[in-house]
């Protein structure tokens, strides 16, 4: 099951609650459709990412986490 169109999406993103919940809707959509924009699968890219996140990944490496840095070590290391 993949991720839906983010155009099926708009409408919903205007009831977001408030102001901060609209700020955190853009940051996902914009990592969405960055995955896309790089070929990474946006749904197995967040749970990577969030599970490195949560195991401590450190600040100063945050750059590697980014879709296109991801994409990169994919396609280098497809066991990462």
């Amino acid at each position: 099951r993949s991720i839906r169109p983010l155009a099926l999406n708009r409408k919903n993103a205007l009831f977001a609650g408030h102001d901060r919940g609209a700020e955190h809707w853009g940051i996902v959509a914009s990592l969405i459709e960055s995955c896309k924009l790089n070929g990474v699968d946006p749904q197995a890219y967040l749970a990577s990412i969030l599970s490195r996140l949560v195991n401590g990944w450190p600040m100063r490496k945050i750059d590697e986490l980014m879709p296109w840095a991801y994409a990169a070590s994919q396609n280098a290391d497809p066991m990462v």
